[in-house]
Order: structure tokens, then C-alpha cells, then sequence
């Protein structure tokens, strides 16, 4: 899907990822990322959306969760981090790191509640009132008061399988109402998803159906006496979407694959985010005149086609999709290869849904890549043999 605009914009990453192959530094089945373009990435993302007006909170589950790089991209001026389930809270919370927005894609835990607003979030998101009556009791039990959005939806809406939820707007001014009357917690804002999406007829991003419903949303809200602080739109957040969001009168939006420049929108390598991880394996065995190498890192919905092997020199070969209804043990390569060539892929991925390594490269467009650690893809350090550091 982006293995044009990977040789295209940063062919540099492909010469360090091969060459941390070579060295024996990562192994197959590992996701290799370029530091510097990340943060690069990340700061053309503030610029903009500092430019109309948006506040962005950072995505880390597309790149593993990765304590590291949340760091490195908080010193960049990032607001704080979203986590769209509790367990990536529960990891950033080990390594100290702020969340800003937890609860939107997956509610938190009863079990879990005090802990969560014991951390301070900027928002939590909410749709039911038995967990807004839960925060609010914990909020009351630590003497402050929890901001909430509420995620709404409207008949029409495009909503994922396995995320159907959400206030309609039928019912919220009555929830709102029943939400007001709840000490220890204060209604902000609104929230969706998704609200933007890639048109690859028209090869270019536009608000989904979704974005109607949080502006109409946010003025129900007006009419129920709220002072609206947040109108949360994420999806497919970039330097070409922000505008759009900020003249529909989004205020925050949180940023994921733009900061790797893996979005669907680049697959021609024509965005001003550059691509800054690629996808390194090695073949395993031939069978029946087909090549598999190491797999692990596949996802479903990554339009994965393509991959280049190295033989003697890179040469491209397709990749056989796999069935849904199995484990990616191997990927497949419709010509045969040498065992134990690499394999350089690129596609959208989110990582923390796969068994890969992580690998963080600095370093690489100075001709010095440095190894700056590998994670497993829930953010876990995985320790290094010494020697790996600099190659």
C-alpha cells in the first residue's frame, strides 16, 4: 500500500533497516522506526494546528504504545496522549506519561475508575450514565471534578463492528440533563469517530457523515446551557485534514498515523508527512513455488500488496493476502526466494494489534543510524545484546 511512498520519500530508513538486518540487530518480524522523521512529522503537525486553532493530543497505539517515542514527542510540544483502551493507559501510566483523553474507543474499567482520575485526564469520555455516575463518585471520593465528552451517534452514522456506542442525538438533551445533575464531574464537549476519512475515488480526505453528528451534537449542547470547550474529531488526522476539521469547528484531534506519514492518503508519497516506518522480515522456507517469510505483524485492514526482497538486489514481488479466519505465522510471496533474504514491506498497521518488535533508529539521514531501543508491540523493552547500540 505505501511501499512506493516509502522508496520515494525515505529510502534512507529502508539502507538502515537492511543494514540493522545484516548486523543481526532486529530480527524478522519487526517494525523499524525512523526517530527523526517521526518528530519531524510531529512538528509539522503542531505548526498547523496551532495555525487554526486545534489542540492535538498524540495516538501512540498505531506505533506499539511505545513509552520512548510518547516521550520524544511530548518534548515536542504535544498536549498530552490519548489511550483508546484502559490497558494503554495502564502502560503509559508505568512510565509516568500523561494521558490526556482515555474512555472514547473502549470505557474504563469500574474496577479501574479511581485510578484513572486519580491521574488527572484532561477529558474522559463517556457513553453511559452509569460510568459518568462511577467517575463522578470517584472524582467526589478525591475532592476534585472530572471533565467529560460524551460520544454521540445518529442513525446514518458510519460506526466500526466492535465499536457500536454512543449517546443519540435523539436523547441528548434528556441525558444531558440527568449528567448536570451529577456532583464531582462537568460536561465539556463532544465527541466522535470517525469523523474524517480517506476517498480513494476522489484520492483525497473528507468528513464522513460522522462530523455532521458531532457539530449537531455540539449545538444541542449550546441549547442545554453548555459551554461547549472540546469538539473532539479524530480520524485520519493530518496537515491536509486539519483545515477541513478546524472550519467545521473541530478544536481537538488527535494525530496517529500522520506522525509515521502512513496514512492512506500517502500511498503516492505526495504529503507533506513523510513515511518514517517500514516493515522488515525474512524468508523462511519456499513451498510449491512460493515464498513465506516470518509473519506477525499483519493487519487486517492494512491493504498490505506488495514487498521488496532482497536477492542479490531488491526486487518486488506481491504479497498473498491472508485469510481473515487465520494467524499470520507466515506471510506469503508469489515467486521463490532464497531462504533467509530480508523482506522490506510498508502498509497501515497498528501495531499494538500484533506480535512485532519495534524498533526505534536515530541518526538515519546523518549516516549514523543508532539503535535507540527494541519494544515489544505493547511498548515492553526488550533488552539488547551489547554492541547493537551504534552500527
Amino acid at each position: 500500500m505505501l511501499l512506493k511512498a516509502l522508496q520515494k520519500q525515505n529510502p534512507a530508513l529502508m539502507d538502515a533497516a537492511f543494514l540493522l538486518w545484516q548486523q543481526g540487530a532486529i530480527k524478522p518480524d519487526s517494525y523499524v522506526i525512523d526517530v527523526d522523521q517521526v518528530k519531524q512529522n510531529a512538528r509539522l503537525l503542531l505548526a498547523t494546528a496551532a495555525r487554526y486553532g486545534i489542540t492535538l493530543y498524540l495516538m501512540s497505539k498505531q506505533f506499539g504504545r511505545n513509552p520512548q517515542l510518547c516521550r520524544l514527542l511530548l518534548e515536542c510540544g504535544y498536549q498530552g496522549i490519548v489511550a483508546v483502551d484502559f490497558k494503554e493507559a495502564r502502560q503509559l501510566y508505568r512510565h509516568n506519561l500523561p494521558v490526556a483523553h482515555v474512555g472514547h474507543l473502549v470505557q474504563i474499567p469500574s474496577a479501574m475508575v479511581d485510578e484513572v482520575v486519580a491521574h488527572h485526564p484532561e477529558v474522559i469520555t463517556v457513553y453511559s450514565i452509569a460510568k459518568a455516575r462511577e467517575i463522578a463518585a470517584a472524582a467526589l471520593r478525591q475532592n476534585r471534578e472530572q471533565a467529560l465528552l460524551l460520544k454521540v451517534w445518529h442513525h446514518g452514522d458510519l460506526i466500526y463492528p466492535g465499536q457500536e456506542a454512543g449517546f443519540s442525538l435523539d436523547e441528548l438533551p434528556s441525558i444531558i440533563s440527568e449528567i448536570k445533575t451529577l456532583p464531582g464531574v462537568r460536561l465539556v464537549g463532544v465527541t466522535h469517530f470517525p469523523c474524517m476519512l480517506f476517498d480513494s475515488e476522489k484520492g483525497k480526505i473528507l468528513p464522513s457523515p460522522n462530523l455532521n453528528t458531532l457539530i449537531e451534537a455540539k449545538s444541542i449542547f449550546e441549547q442545554q446551557g453548555i459551554v461547549v470547550e472540546q469538539v473532539n474529531g479524530p480520524s485520519a488526522t493530518g496537515v491536509e485534514s486539519l483545515p477541513q476539521l478546524a472550519r467545521l469547528g473541530v478544536t481537538h484531534a488527535e494525530p496517529g498515523h500522520s506522525l509515521t506519514g502512513t496514512m492512506p492518503s500517502n500511498q503516492q508519497g505526495n504529503q507533506p508527512e513523510q513515511v518514517a516506518m517500514l516493515y522488515l522480515t525474512e524468508i523462511s522456507h519456499c513451498h510449491q513455488g512460493k515464498s513465506y517469510c516470518y509473519g506477525g505483524g499483519y493487519y487486517r485492514r492494512s491493504h498490505l500488496s506488495n514487498a521488496l526482497v532482497y536477492d542479490q538486489q531488491w526486487q518486488a514481488s506481491k504479497v498473498l493476502k491472508p485469510a481473515n479466519d487465520s494467524i499470520d505465522y507466515t506471510l506469503s510471496l508469489v515467486e521463490s526466494f532464497a531462504v533467509g533474504c530480508p523482506v522490506i514491506m510498508c502498509f497501515r498497521t497498528q501495531i499494538f494489534a500484533t506480535r512485532s518488535d519495534v524498533a526505534l533508529v536515530t541518526g538515519i539521514h546523518s549516516g549514523q543510524p543508532t539503535l535507540l531501543g527494541i519494544y515489544d508491540s505493547q511498548g515492553n523493552c526488550i533488552p539488547m545484546s551489547t554492541g547493537q547500540e551504534r552500527l
